[in-house]
């Protein structure tokens, strides 16, 4: 149930992580191009060797991580039903529920309690299948 909102928080971490490493791979290029490890000479099949290779290999991965990202994204946007709508404003666009009342036309006290009723079903399913 809800698949895709596992789905896109499971991208989200992967293309977290990836921005995290990429970053972390690029200062220590940084380190062996200008920084305190210029000096050291490299056998070629050493990780610093490798250094310009993982950071290819990374940005392909986000970028790859962010199609999927955005090929979700754009499925969601397809659902018409009021509880899928209401999961992907809350959590993929990021509004608060009195936004998502406000933006789908229903009071906030309604979307507040499908929302409710919504995490509770989430929960109860994941539970049991966990069992």
């Amino acid at each position: 149930m809800y698949d895709w909102l596992k789905d896109y928080h499971k991208i989200e971490n992967q293309i977290a992580y990836l921005e995290f490493n990429l970053e972390q791979t690029e200062r220590e290029l940084k380190r062996w191009v200008d920084g305190d490890l210029q000096k050291i000479k490299l056998q070629s099949d050493s990780a610093g060797a490798r250094v310009e290779d993982k950071l290819e290999q990374i940005r392909n991965e986000l970028t790859y991580k962010q199609e999927q990202r955005n090929q979700l994204i754009l499925l969601v946007s397809t659902f018409k039903g009021l509880d899928e709508q209401i999961l992907k404003l809350k959590y993929i666009d990021g509004l608060t529920l009195d936004k998502v009342a406000e933006q789908l036309g229903y009071s906030d006290s309604h979307i507040k309690k499908r929302h409710a009723e919504l995490v509770r079903t989430i929960k109860f399913v994941e539970d049991y299948i966990a069992l």
